[in-house]
């Protein structure tokens, strides 16, 4: 039987990248990429021949079958994203449910994922925080923004450079504008840049300045 590997890929600069992670992608027969062209880049980079094959939010449901039973059949498999972790805001946990249910050994490679340098160097309290991804966009936004007013430890947001203002706005609204947060884009990459100061100081720097990039929102707790 085979193994499905989850592979950390970089979220900015390319040598953000462990050694294992390069040899692990060279072994294996089939790489599922979330969009083979981004990762195409990437594997010729790091001179990766190794096949590959489309996973993603829209097809996950109906591609884990079929690679859970090449898995079984003695393929080793990798899993990647565009960037980051696989499965942190990212498809993977349906192959990996898939594969557990299966009984087919699936291991997580340490590696590159954006909110934990966000969460380092926004200077408020990490030894306990949540990680919140990407808030609802329509249905339950306002419902968890409510829940989220209460939360006492240091809040993790994933947001994109065209609802940043919205989501900053939002939330200096629910859990009072005077609220120390921090705001990383382009994490890892030559143009990143962490701006700190109340959620109320954000909206108006954000505002003045063109949100770019991927972003990461650290909230202090209440």
């Amino acid at each position: 039987m085979g193994k499905l590997y989850i592979v950390p890929t970089p979220v900015g600069n390319l040598e953000d990248i462990t050694l294992r992670a390069i040899n692990v992608l060279k072994l294996c027969d089939l790489i599922l990429a979330e969009d083979t062209r981004t990762s195409g880049f990437l594997l010729k980079h790091l001179a990766v021949e190794a096949r590959m094959q489309s996973h993603h939010k829209f097809n996950e449901h109906q591609t884990a079958t079929h690679v859970v039973e090449r898995l079984k059949a003695g393929e080793n498999i990798a899993l990647i994203s565009d960037a980051g972790t696989p499965a942190i805001s990212d498809p993977g946990f349906l192959l990996v449910r898939a594969c557990i249910q299966a009984g087919v050994t699936v291991e997580c490679l340490p590696g590159a994922t954006a909110f934990v340098p966000a969460l380092v160097e926004s200077g408020l309290p990490n030894d306990r925080f949540c990680f919140e991804g990407f808030l609802p966009q329509k249905k339950g936004r306002q419902t968890r923004l409510k829940e989220l007013a209460e939360e006492s430890r240091t809040m993790v947001f994933y947001e994109s450079p065209y609802r940043v203002v919205k989501t900053l706005t939002q939330l200096a609204e629910y859990l009072d504008d005077d609220r120390p947060a921090s705001v990383s884009r382009e994490i890892s990459k030559f143009y990143a840049e962490t701006v700190r100061g109340t959620l109320l100081e954000l909206v108006v720097h954000f505002t003045e300045n063109e949100p770019k990039g991927e972003f990461v929102i650290c909230v202090g707790g209440k």
